[in-house]
Parts: structure tokens; C-alpha cells; sequence
């Protein structure tokens, strides 16, 4: 501290008291000589002392050292300017730096997550109209081509093949006796012909008596009327081959048809039984005994086992270098952690923009989460090994890369 004493502080005005405020207006209206008192100064602020000089102490042995104290900064404007310059070259140039590489990666990798994983779904319908009277499998269970699903009452089916069986043998008979007929009308044919023959012989032999009148006359009449009924006889005996033969056919055909309609019979009868046409397995089972089985309406879903296939759905900039056999890789939600060789087998050709359009044309929804996507190319993609267990679910996730140079 320094020696030197600082100057005496001025002296503080004495405060008043409220009364003696208020009386001196009051004395200054009752005596007008008397001018009423100037209004006190404003107190000035007293000096301030000049900064005493620091004593430096002896460092303490034990104490560590103070840091010294930071100068103030002193920032110009154009330093300012020049700072905010360079930030934002920065910022450019980080954005043009990553926009490169993205192009770069982009340009020997395709990957995207818009993949899942798609089998066949066989719908499986039966052939015939029925009550369901038995069924052989449980939902999501593994089938083998052939086996059993559910059996469908045959016994009206198997009533209609008695009827056709019965029709058969009716037209079988009648076939017979058309048959008969023919033979009978071909015999009456032969007579007539026989009988014709003489009756022409006796006519011309008469015809000749009586132009020399030899023969009376009513013998020439009765060989004429002897020749005209031979040849009656002889044209009814070929009417009635006509209509045996006529008849024979019509009886043929209806014994085809009725043949034919017992094969159907029976094979509604065989489609009673309905059975799996692929190996594969079966999916969300609603069928129950007492339902009824409508034709040509599937009742009954299968995941085929051998069609298991990767659908990718790449950006239209990601295709152009993908080429049929090509490799691809893929990560399958259902089973992580690994990457799985794969073959590109298929690149779609087309794509449906209208979401109502008949399914002849994939569509793929160009919207996620209310984010307009680029349009994406269905990609086709078979995996070289299957999972050991043969795990693979209908419709789960999958992400693909492709290097396509």
C-alpha cells in the first residue's frame, strides 16, 4: 500500500426533514420581498483516486504460479470479414468435397434397402363344388407335391358316374338291335333284288309271247305287275338298310357321349381329393371341415418352396450398368450379419406409374414417409446358397449391393 494520504471527500449535504420541505414554500408565498431560494446544485461525483501501484509479492514456494492474464482482443472488421470468408469457403468446400465422393462411390457401388424377399404364392382352388368332409394339414405346414389338403364329398360325383354307366350299357343295347336291323333290312334287300331280277326276266319273256300271240294278255299284265312289286320290295329293303344304318349311328354317338360323360364323372370324382401341386408350405389356413369348396375359388395358399428370389428396387441411374449373371450380394433381414452371394437373373423392362392399373406392369410406389423417391426398376435376384435351415419368409427385408464396374 502507499504512503501518500488521499484528499479529504466533500462534505455531504444534511438531509431534511419532511416538514422543513414543506414549510419553506409556504413562508416564501407569505413574504413576496423575499426571493424564494435557488435550487441546490447537483452534488459533484467525488474524484476517483489514482490506481495505486501493485506490490509484487514473493512467490509462495507451495503455491504454483498464477497464468498471466489474457490481452483483450482486439478483432478488426476486415479480420472479421476475412474469418467469416474462410468459414464459409469451408462449408463449400466440405459439401463439394462429400457431393464427389458420393458421386464416386455411387458410380462402383449400388446398394439400397428397398429389397425384400418374394417366393410364389400358389393359390390352390378346387376343381369341383363340395362340402368339405375332411382335412389333412395345419397352417404353416411343410408339404410335398401331392399330398393330401382336403377331401370334398364324392358322393354325388360318384352318383353320376352310375347314371353315365347306366347309359353306356343302354346305348351298347341299342346299338345292338340298330345293328339287327341293318342285317335284317340288308337280307330283305337281297330277296327283293332276287325276286326283282326274275319278275324283269318273266316280264320281257311274256312281253315277247304276246306280241306274237302266243301268250294271252293277262299273262304279260300279271309279269308287269309282279315287276313293279319287286322293285317296291327291292326300295323299301334299301330304306330300311338307310335307316338301320342311320340308326346305328345316332346310338354310337350317344354311347360316345355317354362314355365320355362317365370319364368326367369320374374324374370329378378324383378331384375330391385335393392335393398339392408344389412343394412348399402352407400359408394362413382358414378352411374347416363343413366349409364348402367352390370351383375354381382358391381356399388354400402355398409358399413354393424352389422360386425364392430377391426383389431389389434400384434408382433408374443404378441399372444401366447391370447385366444379366452379374454378382450381387445380400444382407437378409431375417438372418443378419452376412453378406450372401447372389445372381442377377432379371431386370424389369417396365414399370406401371398408376397404382390402379392392371398387375401386368410392377408398380413401385415412389413415395416413403411422404418423401418423393426417384423412380426405382425392379431387379430380379437369386441367391447361389440358400440358408442352411431353408429359412426364408415371404416379404421380409432385404438390402443388396451390386458393383457393377
Amino acid at each position: 500500500m502507499s504512503d501518500t494520504a488521499s484528499p479529504p471527500a466533500p462534505a455531504r449535504p444534511e438531509p431534511r426533514q419532511p416538514g422543513e420541505a414543506e414549510a419553506e414554500p409556504a413562508k416564501a408565498e407569505a413574504r413576496p420581498d423575499i426571493a424564494p431560494p435557488a435550487a441546490p446544485k447537483p452534488a459533484e461525483p467525488p474524484p476517483v483516486p489514482p490506481p495505486e501501484p501493485a506490490v509484487e509479492m514473493p512467490p509462495d514456494p507451495g503455491t504454483p504460479a498464477a497464468a498471466p492474464a489474457p490481452p483483450a482482443a482486439t478483432t478488426s472488421a476486415p479480420s472479421r470479414t476475412a474469418s467469416r470468408l474462410h468459414r464459409l469457403v469451408a462449408v463449400v468446400g466440405t459439401i463439394l468435397v462429400l457431393f464427389v465422393a458420393w458421386e464416386v462411390l455411387t458410380y462402383y457401388v449400388a446398394y439400397t434397402d428397398d429389397a425384400y424377399v418374394r417366393s410364389d404364392l400358389i393359390g390352390v382352388a378346387p376343381e369341383v363344388t363340395g362340402p368339405i368332409i375332411g382335412l389333412y394339414v395345419v397352417d404353416n405346414q411343410a408339404i410335398k407335391k401331392g399330398d393330401k389338403i382336403y377331401k370334398i364329398d364324392p358322393t354325388p360325383f360318384q352318383l353320376e358316374v352310375n347314371t353315365r354307366q347306366a347309359q353306356i350299357e343302354e346305348q351298347t343295347s341299342l346299338v345292338k338291335v340298330a345293328q339287327e336291323e341293318l342285317q335284317t333290312a340288308q337280307a330283305a334287300l337281297e330277296s327283293a333284288t332276287s325276286a326283282h331280277t326274275y319278275a324283269v326276266e318273266q316280264q320281257a319273256r311274256y312281253a315277247v309271247l304276246a306280241a306274237s300271240n302266243n301268250a294271252p294278255r293277262a299273262e304279260l299284265d300279271r309279269a308287269n305287275n309282279e315287276l313293279r312289286r319287286t322293285a317296291a320290295e327291292k326300295t323299301i329293303a334299301e330304306i330300311a338298310i338307310a335307316k338301320a344304318r342311320t340308326s346305328i349311328g345316332v346310338h354310337k354317338a350317344a354311347l360316345d357321349t355317354a362314355i365320355a360323360e362317365k370319364a368326367t364323372a369320374e374324374w370329378k370324382v378324383s378331384k375330391t381329393d385335393v392335393n398339392a401341386p408344389a412343394d412348399g408350405w402352407i400359408n394362413n389356413l382358414t378352411v374347416r371341415i363343413g366349409d364348402t369348396a367352390t370351383l375354381s375359388i382358391p381356399n388354400v395358399g402355398i409358399v413354393d418352396a424352389h422360386a425364392w428370389r430377391i426383389i431389389a428396387n434400384y434408382k433408374e441411374y443404378y441399372v444401366r450398368p447391370f447385366t444379366i449373371g452379374g454378382t450381387a450380394w445380400v444382407w437378409l433381414d431375417s438372418d443378419p450379419w452376412r453378406f450372401r452371394k447372389a445372381r442377377i437373373t432379371g431386370i424389369a423392362r417396365g414399370f406401371s406409374r398408376d397404382p390402379q392399373a392392371p398387375m401386368l406392369l410392377p408398380y413401385v410406389a415412389p413415395t416413403t414417409d411422404w418423401i418423393r423417391l426417384q423412380r426405382r426398376i425392379p431387379v430380379t435376384i437369386v441367391l447361389e446358397e440358400m440358408p442352411a435351415d431353408g429359412r426364408l419368409f415371404m416379404g421380409a427385408d432385404a438390402r443388396t449391393v451390386v458393383f457393377p464396374r
